[in-house]
């Protein structure tokens, strides 16, 4: 018999579990398993080898650019920030995932012509080790053969990766591994959520223009291009069993965001909602943050719930972004 704590009758606050009707309980992690495939062991890997190609010295941090194994056969590419620093102290790191774009990580270090993407650049240069690793499809991972990997949806390929970004910061002996989060724009703003639900390490959890509920998102005729308005969740690259499973059809779909992100609780969540947000529709935040809050409150860390809704499109305006660094620097008692 599952032994649960039960608020509302819907979540199960000291085990995140979540009953569903005539089918006993399951947590968050095994619901989101079922649409994305099963996250693979993380016990008994192979060595990381750390591969270091190239650097790049500013007045504030270095950037490495680094390839390091993940798993058997399994490389990843990523940017490793480190501050410059002759204090000899722990510094707070950030787990940083970039937004849709050929530049992969490149974006988070402000390669992109876009602005208000250089978030990787950004901590770094507030003093917080980086890591930005690419996700596949996109960067040095351009090339991501979907068909023949081992894993059944993008998205947990990357969820493994971003997870395993974590355990290489944890060997770095400049991190204070009690004092680490993740925050990502878009693609990077729906896979931060993805990993923290993964990984109770990551103790900030940053999402811009990154979820609205299921039954909110729509981008519009061009849904049809991807076989139906949930469409676009089911490329390989993100989690094809919602349609050959699923039908893309959100009743059937086992999990919606704000269950994720209430099973993160009592973490820090900010999200960054635009008004105008053409992907994310900012009513299915607003909706899916009152089912969310009561959580939070139930566990006494409702301020621990931020929500920004800048009068702008898919974007992460500058101020928004300061106020937000303001409060993981809080968080995390860093002073730089």
């Amino acid at each position: 018999m599952c032994k649960r704590l039960l608020f509302a009758g819907i979540i199960l606050l000291s085990v995140g579990l979540y009953p569903l009707s005539g089918q006993g309980c399951y947590s968050i992690r095994d619901r989101m398993e079922a649409a994305m495939g099963p996250l693979p062991s993380l016990t008994n890997q192979a060595p990381m080898n750390i591969q270091y190609k190239d650097s790049l010295q500013t007045a504030k941090y270095t950037r490495y650019n680094i390839i390091f194994t993940v798993a058997e056969n399994e490389d990843l590419p990523a940017y490793l920030y480190l501050p410059v620093d002759n204090r000899q102290v722990k510094h707070p790191a950030m787990l940083v995932l970039h937004s849709t774009g050929a530049l992969g990580k490149g974006i988070v270090d402000g390669q992109s012509d876009l602005e208000n993407r250089a978030l990787a650049k950004e901590l770094a240069e507030r003093g917080y080790i980086v890591i930005a690793p690419d996700y596949p499809g996109f960067g040095d991972l351009r090339d991501y053969d979907f068909e023949n990997d081992r894993y059944q949806s993008g998205t947990m390929k990357g969820i493994f990766n971003h997870i395993r970004c974590i355990d290489l910061l944890q060997t770095l002996r400049q991190v204070d591994t009690s004092r680490i989060g993740v925050i990502g724009h878009s693609l990077g703003g729906h896979n931060a959520i993805f990993v923290a639900a993964f990984d109770p390490r990551l103790k900030v959890v940053v999402s811009s223009c990154g979820w609205t509920q299921f039954e909110y998102y729509n981008i519009g005729p061009s849904s049809e291009n991807y076989g139906g308005r949930l469409g676009p969740w089911a490329q390989d690259k993100y989690m094809p069993l919602l349609k050959t499973k699923y039908q893309l059809d959100q009743h059937k779909i086992p999990f919606n965001f704000d269950e994720i992100i209430a099973s993160l609780a009592p973490r820090l969540f900010i999200s960054n909602s635009p008004l105008q947000d053409k992907n994310f529709d900012v009513e299915g935040v607003k909706e899916g943050i009152q089912k969310i809050l009561p959580v939070y409150e139930k566990l006494g860390a409702k301020e621990n719930v931020k929500v920004f809704y800048p009068d702008a499109g898919h974007d992460f305006p500058l101020n928004i972004r300061n106020e937000i660094y303001q409060f993981i620097d809080k968080e995390f008692n860093h002073q730089f």
